[in-house]
């Protein structure tokens, strides 16, 4: 069977991972894939330097989403791709870090399979994979972490997420979306048994301009992202690797982190 990327092939679709923002962290794979595109369909944190690696007569359709505003609902977007490919088209459906790590891209394979056409995923640098990277912030390490896990933040409601075992001594939790929700997700772990003193780290806009890594302890999560006014796109880190992290400690005197988790 042909590839995909076989530029006699049209009428289909090519989930591209775009990676954490620098367009260096790019394959080699989805470059040549973005430059085959006839549509390209792509998130909102995607770099525009990245788009515009398309070629200049494919049609660019922004699909960006923010929290609690979503400007094309994800049914939305599964039949705007699924119509594209069906005039003929070699749509490049342009997804932030990883298309299938909280990327929706499952969903997306699934609406185009369903429609009987030809679908190809292209993996990309996730978010956790290239900030952490960026602050030298190893996930795993034989001294300090032998497991590591991913979760979302925000999804279909915090306390509806079972995250029993997922962090503590000798684990890492990387946490994506959770900005808006970093207190309660400090308060969560506590309430499972995490000690307030772990340490964590906040890597905001990872391997972007103006990136920041920033490192406290788990009691202190929630008010260093207030005083700190970090910013989404971020991850958290949450474990004794981050103490491996090249970043700035923000963490208040124990006593005063204390203090802010009590109040």
């Amino acid at each position: 069977m042909a590839s995909l990327l076989d530029p006699n092939a049209r009428g289909r679709v090519i989930l591209v991972g775009a990676g954490p923002g620098d367009p260096g962290l790019l394959t080699v794979r989805a470059v040549e894939a973005l430059k085959s595109a006839d549509v390209v369909v792509h998130d909102g944190l995607v770099d525009s330097r990245v788009i515009d690696i398309a070629p200049p007569h494919a049609l660019r359709i922004s699909v960006a989403k923010k929290r609690s505003r979503h400007t094309v609902p994800q049914d939305g977007i599964n039949a705007l791709i699924v119509a594209h490919v069906k005039l003929g088209q070699r749509v490049i459906r342009l997804k932030g870090g990883d298309p299938f790590i909280f990327g929706r891209g499952g969903e997306e394979v699934e609406a185009v399979r369903a429609a009987g056409l030809p679908v190809e995923v292209i993996p990309g640098v996730s978010a956790a994979l290239g900030c952490a990277a960026q602050a030298m912030l190893p996930l795993t390490h034989r001294d300090w972490s032998s497991a590591v896990s991913f979760v979302a933040g925000q999804c279909k409601g915090l306390s509806e997420q079972n995250w029993s075992g997922l962090a503590g001594k000798g684990r890492t939790l990387v946490i994506y979306m959770g900005v808006a929700t970093a207190a309660d997700i400090a308060d969560k772990l506590i309430a499972d048994g995490v000690a307030p003193d772990m340490p964590v780290a906040v890597l905001e806009k990872g391997t972007c301009d103006g990136a920041r890594a920033l490192r406290t302890l788990l009691a202190d999560l929630g008010p260093m992202v207030g005083r700190e006014d970090v910013q989404s796109p971020a991850i958290i880190v949450v474990g004794e690797v981050a103490l491996l992290a090249d970043a700035e400690d923000k963490l208040l005197s124990w006593a005063k982190a204390a203090e802010a988790m009590a109040s």
